[in-house]
């Protein structure tokens, strides 16, 4: 392998971890990048034949949203904790894949819950198809992802039905919320460890298991995968108020137009029991940004709502997601998420120095690097 073809597949994996060519220093390391290309290759091969279906709906549908792209962090953590063993085995590949596959079926179900109109640059499969095919869909690809997982024994079935099992009660969850006596903010934060860093910590403890590597690694690996998914999800709760849209492909404040609860909000609502003006910026957001109950019913022509509500214009709702990013509540979130990502890498303390080690952590790093 020529040493231009060498920097260009350590570029490869550099690209998904969000890594610098100066991670990739060493021979040792750029053997390893050019070890997860070539399995994120086979897997992304894998991938095109796994959701094909005979049936035609079903065949467009399930391939949708893989071929709209994807970064392919959770296979590519699979492959990466797999050099800590006998690196990307057959095994590792199939579970990678079936753990992608899992991840893609959440999505579809994800869209039709938050009534998203877009995913990965592309209209969402229930805005082309209609919620009962994209939730249809999402159902086809988990079984999918089942059967691969049943190829590889009793283990790797029972940690797909418990990942599943925690992906479901955590969207449950997030669309019941909390009890009267339950703290908001502690409840919140379970439902992105369940829905986000279940399926990051399976992948990650994937790799351990079907890659053979040593069995005390899978405890603190796991933690590291649940620790960075949700230090990932409050990032996004930072970027979601970003006034870059180009950057973050979405009109900032996009969930807290839709009413989706995130950090911030949730800061925001705690600080207010206190602080006057954050009391203040909470009515307004609450008046002039929040649906209101009508609304998210879906009956934005009810008279009562019409008559409660004079419509904001989009200079005063941009103006109070202006102020909420600003706002110490914003501020918190982004300090909380540094903490998870800080709290993974201490995770990582048993884990032998090297490659691996390396690579993991500069990912918890890129993660909070991203609302930068």
């Amino acid at each position: 392998m020529n040493p231009s073809h060498t920097v260009r597949r350590a570029s490869s994996l550099a690209a998904n971890l969000g890594l610098s060519e100066r991670v990739f220093a060493s021979a040792a390391d750029r053997a390893m990048a050019r070890a997860i290309d070539d399995g994120l290759e086979r897997v992304e091969v894998g991938l095109a034949e796994q959701v094909r279906f005979a049936d035609t709906v079903a065949d467009v549908t399930s391939r949708y949203l893989l071929e709209a792209g994807g970064k392919r962090v959770r296979p590519m953590l699979t492959l990466l904790t797999a050099q800590l063993g006998d690196g990307a085995v057959d095994d590792v590949v199939t579970a990678a894949m079936a753990i992608e596959i899992t991840h893609l079926g959440s999505l579809y179900h994800d869209d039709v819950m938050d009534e998203s109109e877009r995913r990965r640059g592309v209209p969402s499969a229930q805005t082309v198809w209609g919620n009962s095919v994209a939730i249809l869909t999402g159902d086809l690809l988990f079984a999918r992802a089942s059967q691969l997982m049943a190829k590889l024994g009793e283990r790797a079935i029972r940690m797909q039905a418990d990942t599943f099992e925690r992906l479901v009660l955590g969207q449950l969850n997030e669309t019941v919320g909390p009890d009267p006596d339950e703290d908001p903010i502690e409840h919140y934060i379970q439902v992105l460890a369940d829905k986000t860093g279940s399926l990051i910590a399976a992948a990650a403890q994937s790799g351990i298991i079907f890659g053979n590597a040593d069995p005390a690694l899978e405890a603190p690996i796991i933690e590291f995968g649940e620790k960075i998914g949700v230090a990932f999800q409050l990032i996004d709760d930072v970027i979601d108020l970003s006034p870059q849209p180009e950057e973050t492909g979405k009109v900032p404040g996009t969930d807290l137009r839709a009413g989706v609860v995130t950090l911030p909000l949730l800061r925001l609502e705690d600080l207010a029991k206190t602080d006057a003006a954050s009391a203040d910026l909470l009515d307004r957001i609450r008046r002039d940004v929040l649906p209101t109950p009508a609304e998210e019913a879906g009956d934005p022509f009810d008279t009562n709502t019409l008559a409660a509500r004079i419509v904001p214009s989009r200079a005063t709702v941009d103006a109070l997601v202006d102020e909420l990013r600003e706002h110490e509540a914003t501020q918190s979130t982004l300090a909380e998420a540094h903490r998870w990502a800080r709290e993974a890498v201490a995770a990582l303390g048993p884990v032998p120095e090297g490659s691996v080690k390396k690579a993991l952590t500069r990912f918890a790093d890129t993660i909070v690097e991203r609302s930068s």
